[in-house]
């Protein structure tokens, strides 16, 4: 029997007592749901991303799905993402009742591969979205070259698209906030942009997500910002604040909508993370780029982070074990567990699950994804690590790695 040194959790929340404090003053203060905190988190968001706005929802799934419905995209349109991602960046697409298209990944990378993204789109395409996977930028400058070129394909319903002339690019940029491409912020270059705050991600507010956007020619970011608050309160035209005001309790519903916005209880979690963010991202650096020295003549292919290209939110230590197939894979990932530290994969091809089977998905179509999903194996990657426990997780994993590349 191992007894481990060390028992290591993949990805815990690091919540202080500022973040602790803070829900407490929301919990006093008689506020808890979408309120001052909220608009607070989405201003400071905003500034500092450098954004045209930002909204505050409940989840990034809310955020992707509400910007496709605002794009007015729906049945009888198509829109494309990779096949090697978590399921909500396609599950919105079938939300809004459009056609699902999926492209493999690059060989020997996980971003999509941009030539079989150029040959998926048709003139019913209407929106890509790329996927920010570990908190690196897709390449966004060939994105944008694609959907330039294939504008004569393009065809418009509705004003926003009609503004826009294009393919719509709305990233799941779940994992990147933080993260820049050529120097601009993720969050400002795609035309929409939608994070993760859930529990595991680096910036959390336990379950959340925000939405921001580039500036339209013709749209006012304001009425942008008004149609999204809309969809997430049931199509109600004042949220509670505005309705807490004396003598305003009136209101109207005008449309039938949804409901998925932010409490203030999040929002105050969200703003202590604003704020301890910059430290927290330069901590993922620390610790990526200690692994990345360990690794690199270890038969272990890891993700680049940090390039000359881009700057990544470093939220997944993606590895590769060259040579290895799935059953060594699950193999190693026990023989980790076993000695204290605990491994994920990420991801499980989308054309694996049973969903996307029914759907017609076949991973025969998606060699790549297949190929990339069979021998990777995700480290720990969190700021609670501390310095004894990340030279642990690196003898540990080369020594383990070692019985299967010799």
């Amino acid at each position: 029997m191992i007894q481990p040194k060390y028992n290591i959790p993949f990805s815990p929340p690091d919540i202080g007592e500022g973040e602790i404090e803070a829900v407490a003053s929301v919990l006093r203060s008689g506020w808890i749901t979408t309120g001052p905190r909220t608009k607070q988190l989405e201003k400071n968001i905003t500034e500092q991303l450098g954004s045209a706005g930002c909204i505050c929802l409940n989840s990034q799934t809310a955020c992707a799905e509400l910007a496709l419905r605002l794009l007015g995209i729906g049945a009888g349109d198509e829109v494309i993402t990779s096949a090697y991602t978590y399921t909500a960046s396609a599950s919105v697409v079938c939300h809004v009742g459009a056609k699902l298209v999926l492209v493999d990944c690059r060989k020997d990378g996980f971003e999509m591969d941009y030539d079989a993204l150029e040959a998926a789109i048709t003139e019913r395409t209407k929106a890509i979205i790329p996927v920010d996977i570990a908190g690196v930028p897709c390449d966004y400058d060939r994105i944008y070259e694609i959907v330039e070129r294939c504008r004569p394909k393009f065809s418009p319903c509705g004003e926003l698209q009609e503004k826009l002339g294009r393919i719509a690019v709305v990233a799941d940029a779940a994992h990147a906030f933080g993260a820049e491409y050529h120097g601009r912020v993720v969050g400002q270059v795609a035309d929409f942009t939608n994070f993760s705050f859930h529990a595991v991600k680096n910036l959390t507010t336990a379950e959340g997500g925000a939405m921001t956007w580039r500036h339209i020619d013709g749209i006012d970011d304001a009425e942008i910002y008004r149609r999204v608050q809309l969809m997430s309160l049931h199509g109600q035209s004042k949220d509670a604040l505005e309705k807490s005001q004396l003598g305003a309790w009136e209101y109207d519903v005008v449309g039938t909508w949804y409901k998925c916005n932010m409490t203030d209880i999040a929002a105050a979690i969200g703003l202590v993370q604003l704020e301890r963010y910059p430290e927290m991202l330069s901590r993922r650096r620390e610790i990526i780029e200690r692994y990345d020295a360990a690794f690199s003549s270890k038969g272990i292919d890891v993700l680049s982070h940090y390039t000359d290209e881009h700057v990544s939110s470093g939220h997944l230590y993606l590895t590769r074990v060259r040579g290895i197939g799935d059953a060594e894979r699950r193999e190693i990932i026990i023989k980790m567990a076993e000695r204290g530290v605990n491994c994920n994969v990420h991801y499980k091809p989308l054309p694996l699950h049973t969903a996307y089977r029914a759907m017609g998905f076949d991973i025969k179509d998606y060699p790549n994804a297949l190929a990339c999903y069979e021998n990777e194996i995700t480290l720990p990657l969190n700021t609670k690590l501390t310095d004894d426990e990340v030279e642990y997780i690196i003898e540990t994993y080369i020594k383990v790695v070692e019985e299967y590349t010799k």
